[in-house]
């Protein structure tokens, strides 16, 4: 809602849009657009995917408003619809930037090889492929329990806080899976050699 007291509600402006006017519906995404956006955008990282994304979304709302409860509030219902069109763009993504700093945040058992001297470009750019696609498929067979709290922390740039809000859990337990994700994550990257238990 604005600070506007003579401005119709969220709730209001849902239930003429759900009658079909258009312009109580252009109003609500006027309303909310910047702080979706703003979520949007820290869940992807990436501003161009954001908006695509939020864009997706809007119509999803509107396709939708029929099953919009008046009782509860508008935007609550319409972050749950941006979060899961945020979700279904995780699934299709490649997860370089999470990747990366996920394993900035915690030391790992990893061993980095020495480069020699002349190094061939072409070599290392396809090392670091292979490498980012192992771990992209090591993030996508993570648990959605773990993969969740992971991308919306690290990629999204939510607090544990805040995601445990959006996530509707404790702190505490978005800590745990946080620290599980990461723990997974390494295990499946660095498998014991022959020899080790």
């Amino acid at each position: 809602m604005t600070g506007d007291a003579s401005a119709p509600s969220d709730e209001a402006l849902a239930l003429r849009a759900q009658q079909g006017d258009r312009r109580a519906f252009d109003v609500l995404v006027t309303r909310h657009k910047s702080v979706l956006y703003r979520m949007v955008r820290r869940y992807v990282g990436d501003a161009d995917e954001a908006y695509d994304i939020l864009q997706d979304a809007w119509i999803s709302v509107w396709e939708t408003l029929h099953r919009y409860d008046a009782n509860r509030p508008f935007l609550a219902w319409v972050r749950v619809i941006a979060l899961n069109k945020c979700r279904d763009f995780s699934r299709r993504r490649r997860f370089r930037r999470l990747v990366l700093e996920a394993f900035a945040a915690e030391p790992t058992t990893a061993t980095v090889p020495e480069l020699p001297e002349q190094v061939d470009v072409h070599t290392l750019a396809a090392q670091d492929d292979l490498r980012l696609r192992r771990l992209a498929e090591a993030i996508a067979a993570l648990p959605k329990s773990y993969k969740e709290p992971l991308v919306l922390t690290t990629a999204g740039g939510l607090t544990q806080e805040a995601t445990a809000a959006l996530l509707k859990t404790t702190t505490k337990a978005i800590e745990m899976r946080l620290r599980r994700a990461r723990s997974k994550l390494i295990e499946a990257l660095n498998p014991p050699r022959e020899g080790q238990t």
